[in-house]
């Protein structure tokens, strides 16, 4: 990886298979806001950054060699060779091979367990930006303040040992409807040791891993997999919402409330990768939709 350091920017040369509006406009993360030149400036780790992609090369802004070593190359899991994934997800299956076709340059990011947990939590029966302005009021109100980034101010996520302490009532001013008094039992039930559980789970079996998330409240299956998927890389997890069992049964012909075949079905044809098979089939899913939203909007 040819890496060079300047300005308070690192630059990450001859990264195939990377798109930033696949990787931060895909569902599975909440604090990336895109720029007018196509950028992204998010927080994690504690800290704002600002990521673009030309040419084959990435950009990260307002970050030194020390912090991608530490967080950026990890989370954005630049050391995996996404062609041979894409080239084994689209063997004999050209409706998949168009579904990476419209989301070529995902790339499944590795994120704070804490921040997913919640997040996803968040995330039940709610849109993208819907859960966003919820995520940043929450952080805004609750999280510890980081500092100004081309006039803007950011705040950190929450702590769990912070959100422990507190009541639903507490989290009025975030507007989270019921899933507050989710996100507070949580976090007393995760802060019970410390987080030690919930941050190991990333060795720990798929099925132990999703025994545990289970065990906490305002987690069901397809919010398991989800936090399973984006900040454990087990890959092996299929999250299931509207849009994969629309586009599963569009393209497999599975009945939309038939969910234990789509999960076989997916473990099944897509193996070890079929997490990431979901994300490029979540990422068409969507697109085809605004598509289709548009030419109704002509006619």
């Amino acid at each position: 990886m040819n890496i060079s350091e300047d300005n308070n920017r690192i630059i990450i040369h001859g990264i195939k298979d990377f798109h930033p509006d696949h990787t931060f406009d895909n569902g599975q993360c909440f604090r990336w806001s895109k720029e007018a030149d196509g950028s992204y400036t998010g927080v994690a780790f504690g800290k704002v950054v600002n990521i673009n992609y030309f040419n084959g090369d990435v950009i990260i802004n307002n970050a030194s060699l020390k912090d991608f070593d530490e967080h950026w190359k990890n989370y954005l899991d630049l050391e995996r060779d996404y062609s041979v994934i894409k080239k084994t997800l689209a063997k004999n299956d050209p409706q998949m091979m168009k579904a990476i076709s419209f989301g070529h340059g995902m790339r499944i990011l590795c994120q704070e367990k804490w921040e997913t947990l919640i997040s996803f939590i968040i995330s039940q029966n709610n849109n993208i930006p819907r859960i966003k302005k919820c995520i940043e009021s929450l952080c805004t109100n609750h999280g510890s303040y980081i500092g100004e980034y081309k006039g803007k101010i950011y705040y950190g996520f929450p702590k769990m040992d912070d959100l422990a302490q507190m009541d639903a009532g507490d989290l009025s001013l975030c507007r989270l409807g019921y899933r507050a008094n989710y996100i507070i039992k949580a976090a007393r039930q995760v802060a019970l040791d410390g987080g030690k559980t919930l941050n190991s789970l990333d060795t720990a079996a798929p099925e132990k891993a999703h025994e545990y998330l289970l065990s906490l409240t305002g987690v069901g299956p397809k919010v398991a997999n989800c936090i399973m998927l984006f900040s454990m890389r087990k890959y092996n997890s299929f999250p299931l919402d509207v849009w994969i069992k629309r586009v599963m049964n569009q393209i497999y012909s599975i009945d939309v409330g038939n969910v234990k075949r789509m999960q076989n079905y997916a473990g099944k044809h897509f193996g070890e990768y079929c997490g990431i098979a979901q994300q490029y089939l979540f990422f068409y899913a969507r697109e085809i939709s605004k598509v289709s939203d548009q030419d109704q909007r002509k006619a």
